[in-house]
């Protein structure tokens, strides 16, 4: 029987009070440097599928790397912030972990959520 957990993210841009559409995030096993998925954030903030899911989901140390400087920038000015890594750790395989990031131009957050 497969692993029944799974990671989920969700980009909100806490300057405008909006979800941040487009931005990229890369998911990385950091024991063997693999990356997992690499995707692009919807209009909601979020991504289409899970991060992770089914066999993928095993217990270990992961990173989400969230691609923020492209959201950010403009033709004018460079980003403050370029990427914000994440790393946690997944202890039960068979839950749901949710890792959302709120971004302002000069400053992040995130929490594991529910």
């Amino acid at each position: 029987m497969g692993h029944r957990g799974k990671i989920t993210t969700h980009v909100l841009d806490t300057a405008s009070g909006k979800p941040a559409a487009g931005v990229r995030i890369r998911i990385t096993r950091l024991a063997d440097q693999q990356c997992l998925a690499d995707v692009i954030t919807n209009a909601d903030g979020r991504c289409a599928a899970h991060l992770l899911s089914g066999d993928q989901m095993q217990a270990g140390r992961y990173r989400l790397d969230f691609h923020v400087g492209d959201y950010f920038s403009s033709p004018d000015e460079v980003a403050f912030l370029d990427v914000v890594p994440v790393d946690f750790g997944v202890t039960d395989s068979d839950v749901h972990y949710h890792i959302p990031l709120l971004i302002s131009p000069y400053g992040y957050s995130t929490y594991r959520g529910s």
